[in-house]
C-alpha cells in the first residue's frame, strides 16, 4: 500500500514538474521572427494606419457630423488608397446564415437582411459580390450616374451597404434617385445611411468619397463566435470579469475626455486618447487581461479571450488579403479602440507591412 507521505511526495513532484514546464514554455522564444525580416528589397511596402475609434453610434447623439471635420481633414491629408472597416462582409454573413445552430445570435447582431436588395438587383449575395468585382475591374474613369446607381444596388445586394453609400455620396444630389435596381425602399435606406453617425458610414464612407475611392472593405470577422450551452452563466462570468479596479481606472480616465466632446476639437481629442499607448494598456488590463484570470471552473473568461484573439487574427488576415490585390498600398483601417493594440501587434508580423504612427497623423 502506498503511504500518505508517498502520495504527497508524488503530488509535490507533479506540481514541480508542471511549474517547470510552464516556466520553460514562458521563456522559450522562437528563432524565426517575421517582424525582423521586413521587405521587400524592391518596390514600396504596404503602409497601414490603424485608427482606434469610439463606437460613435453608442454616444447617445452627442456626435454631430460637423464634429468629424478635423478628423476627416487629417485622414484626407494622409491619403489612404484603401479603407477597411469593422463590418462583417456580406459573404461571411451569407456563410453564417447556413449555420444558424452556431451563429444565430451573431446573424441577429451583425447581418442585416439583404433579400430585398437581392430581389431588386436579381442577384444573390455571392453573385452580387462577383458582379461588383466584375464592374470595378472594368470601371471607367468617369462613370455615368446610371453606372453608379447600378453599382450601389449591387453592393446592397452583396451585403456591403457602406460601399453602396460610397457610390451614393459620389453622385450629385439630384442623381440620388431610383433606377438601375434601386427602388424607393433602397433609396430611403441609402439616404438614412447618409445621415447616420457611425465610424463606418460617417468617417470611412465620407472619406472614401472625398478621396475618389469606389468602395471600402469589410474586414470584421465573427466566424469564431461560439457560446456555451449555459449562456446565462457565461454572460454572468464575463460581466464579473469586467468588474475590476482596472475598469474603474479606465472609466475615470475616459469620462472627462468623453464629456468634452462638444468642445472645439473635442471629438478629435477623444480619438487622440483612444489611440494612445495608455488607452491600449487600460483596455487590455480591464478586459482581456482580466479574462485570463477568470476563476470560473468552466473557463468562461478563457473562452471569451480565445474568441476575441481569434477574431482579431482573422480580421488582420482579411486586411492582409486585401493588400495582396495591389502590393505597396496605403491602407487605413478603422476599428473599435479595444482592437487597436492587437491589430498593430499582428500586422507588425507581416513581412512587407509597416505601421504608420496615428498619433502624428492626428496632431
Amino acid at each position: 500500500m502506498i503511504s500518505i507521505r508517498s502520495i504527497a511526495g508524488l503530488l509535490a513532484l507533479g506540481v514541480a514538474l508542471a511549474l517547470t514546464g510552464a516556466a520553460a514554455a514562458q521563456t522559450y522564444r522562437p528563432a524565426f521572427q517575421p517582424d525582423q525580416l521586413k521587405g521587400p528589397p524592391a518596390g514600396p511596402v504596404n503602409q497601414v494606419l490603424v485608427l482606434g475609434s469610439p463606437h460613435l453610434a453608442q454616444m447617445g447623439g452627442a456626435v454631430k457630423a460637423e464634429m468629424l471635420t478635423p478628423l476627416l481633414d487629417r485622414l484626407t491629408a494622409w491619403a489612404p488608397e484603401v479603407i477597411a472597416i469593422e463590418n462583417v462582409s456580406g459573404l461571411q454573413c451569407d456563410a453564417m446564415r447556413r449555420y444558424p445552430q452556431r451563429y444565430r445570435l451573431s446573424i441577429s447582431d451583425y447581418c442585416p437582411d439583404v433579400s430585398h436588395a437581392g430581389q431588386q438587383a436579381g442577384l444573390d449575395v455571392p453573385a452580387a459580390n462577383a458582379e461588383a468585382e466584375r464592374m470595378l475591374a472594368d470601371w471607367p474613369a468617369a462613370p455615368t450616374p446610371e453606372q453608379r446607381r447600378r453599382l450601389a444596388a449591387v453592393f446592397l445586394a452583396a451585403g456591403e451597404p457602406t460601399s453602396a453609400l460610397v457610390q451614393w455620396l459620389r453622385l450629385a444630389p439630384a442623381e440620388r434617385r431610383e433606377g438601375e435596381g434601386l427602388d424607393a425602399t433602397l433609396v430611403a435606406q441609402l439616404n438614412t445611411l447618409t445621415g447616420s453617425i457611425n465610424e463606418s458610414d460617417s468617417v470611412a464612407a465620407v472619406l472614401a468619397a472625398r478621396l475618389g475611392l469606389e468602395r471600402v472593405w469589410s474586414v470584421d470577422d465573427h466566424s469564431s463566435d461560439r457560446y456555451p450551452a449555459d449562456i446565462r452563466s457565461y454572460a454572468r462570468a464575463i460581466r464579473q470579469v469586467w468588474n475590476n479596479p482596472a475598469g474603474e481606472e479606465r472609466k475615470a480616465a475616459e469620462d472627462p475626455i468623453m464629456d468634452g466632446v462638444s468642445q472645439p476639437d473635442g471629438l478629435l481629442n477623444i480619438y487622440r486618447y483612444y489611440n494612445s499607448p495608455e488607452a491600449q494598456r487600460r483596455a487590455y488590463e480591464s478586459d482581456f487581461g482580466a479574462a485570463q484570470k477568470d476563476p470560473s471552473p468552466e473557463g468562461f473568461g478563457r473562452m471569451y479571450l480565445a474568441s476575441y484573439e481569434t477574431r482579431n487574427l482573422r480580421m488582420v488576415a482579411n486586411m492582409r488579403d486585401v493588400m495582396g490585390v495591389k502590393p505597396g498600398v496605403k491602407m487605413l483601417t478603422l476599428v473599435g479602440a479595444s482592437h487597436k493594440g492587437y491589430y498593430e501587434a499582428y500586422l507588425n508580423q507581416m513581412h512587407d507591412v509597416v505601421l504608420a504612427d496615428v498619433e502624428q497623423v492626428l496632431r
